[in-house]
C-alpha cells in the first residue's frame, strides 16, 4: 500500500470514527478491535484500496460490518436483504444428498450472488455468521469480483 493510500484511508477512518463518537455511539467501555481488511473487485474500487487496517468498536463481525459500512458505501455491493437477492437465477439445482455439512446464513445476513465475506481465508458461514468473534490481527476479506460474460 502506498503512503498516500495509507494516509487517505487513515484520514477517512479517523473522520468517520470521530463522527460516530460525536453522535454518542462511543461510550469508551466497548472494546476496540483492529483487523486487516482486504478488498477485491468492485469493493476495492469503491473503497479505493486493496488492503487497509481498520479499527472498530466491538469484537463481532456484525459490529465490524456496521462500522465499515458507515465509513465506506459498499453495503449494497455485498449484503443481500432478502433470500431472492442472495440467489442467482442461473444456479444448478441442489442434489437431494449433499456431501459434508452445509450451512447458510439467515435471511438479512447473506451476501449477494458472487459476493463473499471471509475471515482469515474462510467464508463467514463456516464460523458463526455475523456473530463470529474477531480478534486483533484477523483478516477480513470483502469480495465482489468483476464478472464478465460472453
Amino acid at each position: 500500500m502506498t503512503a498516500e493510500t495509507t494516509e487517505a484511508t487513515e484520514t477517512a477512518t479517523g473522520e468517520a470514527r470521530e463522527r460516530r463518537t460525536a453522535q454518542g455511539e462511543s461510550t469508551g467501555t466497548t472494546p476496540q478491535t483492529t483487523v486487516t481488511v482486504r478488498c477485491t473487485g468492485h469493493v476495492r474500487d469503491a473503497v479505493g484500496a486493496h488492503e487497509l487496517e481498520y479499527t472498530f468498536e466491538g469484537t463481532r463481525l456484525r459490529e465490524f460490518l456496521e462500522a465499515f459500512f458507515d465509513d465506506y458505501d459498499v453495503e449494497e455491493l455485498l449484503i443481500a436483504e432478502t433470500e431472492a437477492d442472495a440467489t442467482h437465477s442461473g444456479w444448478a439445482p441442489v442434489p437431494d444428498d449433499l456431501p459434508g455439512t452445509w450451512r447458510k446464513n439467515p435471511e438479512g445476513e447473506q451476501t449477494r450472488p458472487f459476493a463473499r465475506v471471509c475471515i482469515n481465508g474462510r467464508f463467514n458461514e463456516h464460523f458463526e455468521g455475523f456473530e463470529t468473534e474477531l480478534e486483533d490481527g484477523d483478516r477480513v476479506a470483502l469480495i465482489y469480483p468483476f464478472m464478465f460474460c460472453c
